[in-house]
C-alpha cells in the first residue's frame, strides 16, 4: 500500500472515530434531558395518580399483578377505571375490554400523529407496537416538541427514555397505593386519581394556540351543566362540543 493511500485511510478511520464519538456525547446528553424531563413534574404526578389507582384496585378486591398489569397493560387512568368499575359491577370480559378500548380511543389519533416521527430509520417496524404500548400524554408530548431538532433514531432514544421513566413512576405508585391502602382516607384516594386529568388540562394550556385555551374554558363552563343534564354523556358531549366549538371560532376569527 501506497503512503498516499495508508494515509487516506488513517484519516478516513480517524474521521469516523471522531464521528461516531461525537453521535455518542450527543446520545447521552439527549438521553440525560430525557429522563430529567421525565423525572419531574410527570412522574410525580403519575406516581400519585397512581396511588390512588392502587388504592383502589385493592379495594376493589383485585390482586397486585392485576393491578400493575392493568398500568402497564392499559395504561390510562380512564381505561383502568373503567376496568374497576366493570369487575365490581360483573361485567364479562368483552365488555370490560369494550369500556376500555372507549375509554382510551384517544390514544389513536395520538398514535396517528407520532408514529410517521418514530419510524424513520427503523429497521424493523415491529418494535413499533411496544413504542405505542408505552405511549401517554407526557412522552408524546415531550417528543414532540423536541422532534423538530432530532433525527428518527434520537426521537426513538428521546421517546423510549422519557416513556420508561413515566412507566416506571406508574407501577411504582400502583403498588405503594396498594399496600397503603388504609393509611389513605377514601377522600384523598379519589382525589389523587383527579391530578392526571388536571395536570394535562394545566399542559395544554401552556401550549401555543388560542383554540387549546379557549376549549379548555368552554368545557370547563359547560362541563358541569351537561353533567347534570346527562351523567352518563355529559363528558364525552363537553369534550365534542368545547372542542368543536373552539375550531370553529377560531377558524372563522382568522377567516378562513
Amino acid at each position: 500500500m501506497s503512503p498516499n493511500r495508508r494515509e487516506e485511510r488513517q484519516s478516513a478511520q480517524t474521521q469516523s472515530a471522531q464521528t461516531q464519538s461525537a453521535q455518542a456525547e450527543s446520545d447521552r446528553a439527549l438521553l440525560r434531558k430525557a429522563l430529567l424531563g421525565a423525572a419531574g413534574f410527570p412522574s410525580i404526578v403519575l406516581f400519585f395518580s397512581m396511588t390512588g389507582f392502587g388504592s383502589l384496585a385493592r379495594e376493589s378486591g383485585l390482586t397486585l399483578g392485576i393491578a400493575l398489569g392493568a398500568t402497564a397493560g392499559i395504561w390510562g387512568l380512564p381505561g383502568q377505571l373503567a376496568m374497576v368499575e366493570l369487575q365490581l359491577a360483573g361485567g364479562d370480559l368483552v365488555a370490560v375490554v369494550m369500556a376500555v378500548s372507549l375509554a382510551n380511543a384517544r390514544f389513536l389519533p395520538m398514535a396517528l400523529v407520532i408514529l410517521p416521527l418514530l419510524r424513520l430509520g427503523l429497521a424493523r417496524k415491529a418494535w413499533l407496537f411496544a413504542m405505542v404500548q408505552m405511549m401517554s400524554l407526557n412522552p408524546w408530548a415531550a417528543t414532540l416538541r423536541e422532534s423538530g431538532r432530532l433525527n428518527g433514531r434520537q426521537r426513538r432514544l428521546y421517546f423510549t427514555s422519557f416513556a420508561t421513566v413515566c412507566m416506571s413512576a406508574a407501577l411504582a405508585g400502583t403498588a405503594f397505593g396498594y399496600f397503603a391502602t388504609g393509611a389513605l382516607p377514601r377522600p384523598i384516594t379519589l382525589g389523587l386519581i383527579f391530578l392526571n386529568p388536571l395536570f394535562f388540562a394545566l399542559l395544554f394550556a401552556t401550549l401555543e394556540g388560542r383554540p387549546t385555551v379557549l376549549a379548555l374554558i368552554l368545557g370547563a363552563v359547560c362541563g358541569p351543566l351537561l353533567y347534570l343534564l346527562s351523567p352518563d354523556w355529559g363528558l364525552l358531549a363537553c369534550g365534542l362540543l368545547a372542542g368543536t366549538a373552539a375550531f370553529l371560532l377560531t377558524r372563522r376569527r382568522r377567516g378562513t
